[in-house]
């Protein structure tokens, strides 16, 4: 819907902090111009009947394997971002990483042009990039390739230096396994998002990688040492550090709902916990299995798993995470629409991302039904 003058009204509006009811908001020319109560705002334009339904920002989304049927690592290609980007669209995600998952030095090379190119012609929804790997621990591979994991050396380390000059946001998951001290602290000066992930590294050893740069955690509790009664691991580091935050899934299955409640809990501030769809090819598509480097993904339940059970990305959208936290877990849904919204685009420096403000498009806003049952364009 292209109108010059459009006006929700008759649902609560959440702009990123909190929940309202009462108010209306008005477009024009497809940018919002007015946020407050009715009687302030009007009913200029085309009317638009909420219904009871949530008008918010749309999600941002870190940590997105693929969509539309095709993975990144399939072939890392603009042609590629945009299927993946638009395949998320139709799920209410506005900006996103899209993540390849660890690979061969030439493949992220490759994902790191492609994402370069996507955003100079700027691609709907694509933010930047996230590398997940490919210096991980062995130990806690998940679903990665064992034979592709490698020590960081220092042509790895020049290509990410590099490529954190040219995109507006690069996250790179890695394990202290693999990489050094030195050199996160050389990824951080330079702007990347270094995240802990996929390792059993102890909580003193995390801390130091903390202490280096490091701002985040890929998927808590997941491909990681856990929280245990002498070793807090890097579950505990995530927890115990304000500086970092950490992506959660939320599907029921990849965290227990009461660890989930705990983590919630405990989080120490200002980092926050946030969600990840960590969504793979099956996206916005009713596929029932997929090939991840010719390895063989079925979807079923919920799931996705490698042949030998284990979990392979999430069947994931962020309406769905932002259900399970709210009826499973009990976090109010203000803060479960800020994990999905306003806290990942702040971690990446895009805090506009998440919010509804002056200027904000319309196309970056989406209608949530009011029992986050669906995700609709917010013309729709």
């Amino acid at each position: 819907m292209t109108l010059h003058s459009l006006t929700f009204l008759n649902g609560p509006v959440f702009d990123g902090t909190t929940l309202r009811g009462g108010l209306a908001a008005r477009f024009e020319d497809g940018a919002l111009v007015a946020l407050g109560p009715e009687a302030e705002v009007g009913r200029a334009g085309a009317v638009v009947d909420l219904e009871g339904d949530i008008l918010s920002p749309g999600y941002v989304d870190l940590q997105v394997n693929g969509g539309g049927g095709v993975m990144l690592n399939d072939a890392p290609s603009v042609e590629t971002l945009h299927r993946i980007a638009g395949a998320h669209r139709g799920l209410g995600v506005a900006a996103l990483l899209p993540t390849l998952i660890t690979d061969t030095a030439e493949k992220s090379r490759a994902a790191i042009a492609a994402a370069r190119q996507a955003v100079r012609e700027g691609v709907p929804g694509i933010a930047g990039l996230h590398l997940e790997g490919p210096h991980l621990s062995q130990a806690r591979k998940g679903a990665h390739d064992a034979g592709l994991i490698r020590p960081m050396e220092a042509a790895d380390l020049e290509m990410l230096l590099a490529a954190a000059q040219d995109l507006p946001v690069l996250k790179i998951t890695l394990a202290p396994e693999s990489v050094t001290v030195e050199q996160v602290h050389a990824l951080s000066r330079a702007g990347v998002l270094v995240s802990l992930g996929h390792t059993d590294a102890g909580f003193d050893t995390c801390a130091r990688y903390v202490a280096a740069g490091a701002r985040c955690v890929t998927h808590l509790f997941n491909a990681m040492s856990q929280l245990g009664n002498r070793e807090p691991g890097l579950v505990g580091a995530a927890l115990a550090h304000g500086a970092v935050s950490a992506g959660v899934i939320a599907d029921g299955i990849h965290v227990h709902p009461q660890s989930l409640r705990a983590a919630w809990a405990a989080k120490t501030g200002p980092g926050k916990l946030f969600l990840v769809s960590d969504a793979m090819a099956v996206a916005g598509t009713d596929a029932t299995e997929f090939a991840l480097e010719g390895r063989a993904i079925r979807r079923e339940g919920g799931r996705l798993t490698l042949q030998d059970g284990t979990l392979a990305g999430a069947d994931l959208d962020l309406t769905t995470a932002v259900r399970v936290l709210t009826d499973t877990v009990g976090v109010p849904l203000a803060e479960a629409l800020a994990a999905a919204t306003s806290v990942p685009a702040g971690l990446i420096g895009r805090p506009g991302l998440g919010r509804l403000t002056p200027g904000r498009k319309l196309h970056e806003v989406i209608r949530i039904g009011a029992a986050l049952d669906r995700v609709d364009s917010a013309a729709a």
